[in-house]
């Protein structure tokens, strides 16, 4: 099992904004079936989808700026990480996640 500390996205708002606001790519979770884009980002980022079990399904290192990012629809939850980590962390698909928001 990895554990992940994450900033959680609840609104569309906080959804929609991600990290574009940020000088460097920190953990963030949130929920959405439609793809992701990193245009305007100021970096690249890794990129972990995970299923309702919270096994990884879908892995994506190194997105680069102005890219989409889509995967099966049937999936529905992203944790954002900075470029590298999933080397770092040894992530795999089918690794399980246990994911806790920062404080």
């Amino acid at each position: 099992m990895i554990k992940l500390k994450v900033k959680r996205l609840k609104s569309l708002k906080e959804k929609s904004i991600g990290l574009l606001k940020n000088k460097k790519p920190v953990a963030v979770f949130f929920k959405t079936r439609f793809g992701i884009h990193t245009f305007f980002l100021r970096f690249p980022i890794d990129i972990v989808i995970l299923d309702q079990n919270d096994k990884v399904v879908c892995l994506k290192k190194k997105l680069k700026q102005n890219r989409i990012y889509l995967w099966p629809v049937k999936f529905e939850k992203v944790i954002e990480l900075a470029e590298g980590e999933i080397d770092r962390l040894n992530l795999k698909i089918g690794s399980k996640v246990e994911i806790s928001e920062k404080t």
